[in-house]
């Protein structure tokens, strides 16, 4: 028998547990450290049934993309904290006013409180527990919501942290959209989303009502731009692995091409031998991921016959069809699209990679500039003054220069969006600082000249007052 979902009482009871922990007892440097060892081990043990789970949910996906974008990634996050997390809770100096001298200043960095963490299903082990790691470093307690659309996932996930946290330091909720909105309105101490614009706009309205503080990691349309100096077929390649990743169903996947008019026939060719290369037979390659449900599925299909019947042309990479039986979806190129189309207003989530050409660089460059910011752009050019006018004339939450996705594996670069692509950032020590309270504390000297500005306003005052003005 299924296990009926939290209601909003029982919810409102677990996250009071771990408020009521909190306020007991803040984590010390060594018992951090030690959760996040036993985090690692028990990560590694459990390893194939991670990889297992999340293809079972997906119905396939491959073992080797989940060992890398999941398991490898959120390995080395840990890995990287425990090294480093001594030096990230130092107190920091800071300098005080020189009229306020010899009094000192520093920055402690203490724990929030209660963290809440809203996953996907995309990468559903990866965008759980790294932030629960950046959390966790940062001395907070914790509550995840798991996605409905990856359920053995989220079974295996409170098996897993029920061995190494105890029931009042991390909880696991289970559960549908329903549940998912009642989680959101808790009076968490910051709340970490990642998912759609849509739905982020709706988390935020309901972290507002508690004045929750909210990191937003919410994708939207990532361009790919080559450059009339970059290495063409290089590029077709590093944006085709990038957007074939678990079959697009990535937040940082390029999203649109925008590359020189003359190319694009290039552009096609090119792809169809290199997606050749790295998915031969396709339709029976374990290697390529399924769409995650059939709903998804269905919203891809919607965007590739809207488009097509909008005017757009579709070029098939591969002669292995779709096939919603086994939610394969082979990756298609769309040429002659425009803004009217679906396929250019909605991040697409899935293998479908319109090509937009362009007559010079500026016209590209006003063209991200009118849409939304995106959270990854990608920049293929060799030309470094190309590459540094790319870079300031758009904004974005990351870019990668001559590759796609990698600048979200570096745990030393925070990895956020920016306007409506997302809003803060964590990884590494921007996450422990994400998930930190950065209190400021001045300590007065024994022996100061405070006193001097004392009332009643003499004339004495009124000098130095004037001196300090610098008139």
């Amino acid at each position: 028998m299924d296990t009926p979902p939290p209601s909003l009482d029982s919810l409102r009871a677990q996250f009071d547990r771990l408020r009521g922990a909190q306020l007991q007892n803040t984590p010390d440097y060594r018992q951090r450290r030690d959760q996040l060892e036993k985090l690692a081990q028990t990560i590694s043990r459990y390893r194939e049934d991670i990889v297992q789970a999340i293809s079972t949910d997906f119905g396939r996906r491959s073992r080797v993309e989940t060992l890398a974008a999941d398991i490898m990634t959120t390995l080395g996050e840990i890995r990287h904290t425990r090294k480093h997390l001594r030096r990230w809770m130092r107190p920091q100096r800071r300098s005080v006013n020189l009229t306020f001298k010899p009094a000192r200043g520093e920055v402690r960095f203490q724990p929030l409180g209660v963290i809440g963490i809203v996953a996907p299903w995309n990468y559903p082990f990866q965008l759980a527990v790294l932030p629960l790691a950046n959390a966790i470093a940062a001395g907070n307690r914790v509550m995840i919501k798991p996605s409905e659309f990856t359920p053995r996932l989220s079974e295996l996930l409170v098996r897993m942290l029920a061995e190494v946290f105890a029931a009042e330091h991390v909880v696991v909720v289970q559960g549908d959209a329903a549940v998912g909105a009642a989680f959101t309105r808790l009076p968490f101490d910051h709340l970490l989303f990642t998912g759609s614009t849509s739905v982020g706009r709706e988390v935020m309205r309901a972290a507002a009502a508690n004045l929750t503080p909210v990191t937003l990691e919410l994708g939207g349309k990532s361009p790919a731009i080559i450059g009339s100096g970059a290495r063409f077929e290089n590029a077709v390649e590093r944006i085709l692995v990038g957007k074939t990743l678990n079959a697009g169903q990535t937040c940082i996947a390029p999203d649109y091409v925008l590359l020189p008019r003359e190319r694009v026939d290039a552009f096609v060719d090119s792809a169809r031998s290199t997606l050749a290369r790295l998915y031969p037979q396709l339709a029976s390659n374990t290697q390529y991921a399924s769409i995650v449900s059939d709903t998804h599925y269905a919203r891809l299909s919607a965007l590739r016959d809207g488009a097509v019947s909008s005017g757009a042309t579709a070029h098939a990479l591969t002669d292995a069809s779709a096939n919603p039986a086994t939610r394969s979806f082979p990756p298609l190129l769309l040429s002659g699209v425009d803004d009217s189309m679906r396929v250019m207003q909605e991040e697409i989530f899935g293998p479908l990679l319109p090509l937009v050409p362009y007559d010079t660089l500026d016209d590209a460059l006003a063209y991200v500039a009118a849409h939304p910011h995106p959270l990854a752009l990608y920049i293929f050019e060799d030309d470094r003054d190309t590459v540094d006018n790319i870079l300031a004339r758009s904004r974005a939450g990351g870019v990668s220069v001559n590759d796609t996705i990698l600048h979200v594996a570096q745990h030393d670069l925070p990895f956020g969006g920016v306007g409506p692509s997302g809003i803060g950032a964590y990884h590494g020590e921007d996450g422990f600082r994400a998930f930190s309270h950065m209190k400021p504390v001045f300590r007065q000297a024994r022996w100061n000249s405070t006193s001097l500005m004392n009332p009643p306003y003499g004339a004495t005052f009124q000098r130095l007052l004037k001196l300090l003005l610098g008139r």
